[in-house]
């Protein structure tokens, strides 16, 4: 018995889930249908590499400083650090960062509308631009996400305002750490600056 999710052969299955037959398909829709899968194919095993090298890099770092405080009788337990390792001759670096995963609680909604009493109290004799400013860094993205950066940027801002005070109280209180990510970074110097630039693993920055 055939499975339902099954393709009949010289058929395909298009976007909305009908099926269609392949000799009423134009050839340019069939070559797309082909490179895209290609492409999404090899980009599938790339990814399960890199997934597989982050783990084993990860790892061999780890052990590495565990060894290294072996020398001190020390072990390391808990929480790990951040990391720094520089190969001998100084050209090559890595470091593993850990980064907390930051989400907003109900209070966020509370400071959002102490802001807007804000905005109208301050835009009320001066120019527009400033509310389109702030108001930027509530805005989301495609996927409905606030961004976190936009959002602590306005903890950083000098305001006295007693509103603006309680907003931002209202905003500090509505953090929440979700989880601690580590990030391994890679790191070869430049032999003009001397500076550390990151080798890139993002295809979007190759």
């Amino acid at each position: 018995m055939k499975n339902n999710n099954e393709i009949p052969d010289g058929y395909m299955k298009n976007a909305r889930g009908d099926l269609t037959r392949i000799e009423n398909i134009r050839p340019i829709d069939l070559a797309r249908d082909e490179l895209v899968k290609e492409v999404i194919t090899d980009a599938l095993k790339l990814q399960a590499e890199m997934a597989k090298f982050k783990s084993r890099a990860m790892g061999d770092i780890e052990a590495f400083v565990e060894l290294s405080l072996e020398r001190y009788n020390v072990t390391l337990g808990g929480k790990k650090g951040n990391v720094s390792l520089t190969t001998f001759d100084g050209e090559y670096q890595l470091k593993i960062c850990q980064a907390d995963r930051i989400t907003f609680d109900e209070g966020l909604q509370a400071a959002k509308l102490l802001i807007d009493d804000c905005l109208r109290e301050w835009t009320q004799h001066s120019r527009p631009e400033i509310r389109t400013i702030i108001e930027q860094a509530f805005d989301t993205d495609q996927e409905g996400k606030i961004n976190t950066g936009r959002i602590l940027t306005l903890m950083r801002l000098e305001i006295n305002d007693p509103t603006w005070q309680r907003a931002m109280t209202a905003l500090k209180d509505s953090i929440k750490v979700t989880a601690t990510v580590p990030y391994l970074r890679l790191y070869k110097r430049q032999h003009i600056s001397g500076k550390y630039a990151q080798i890139p693993l993002d295809i979007a920055a190759l």
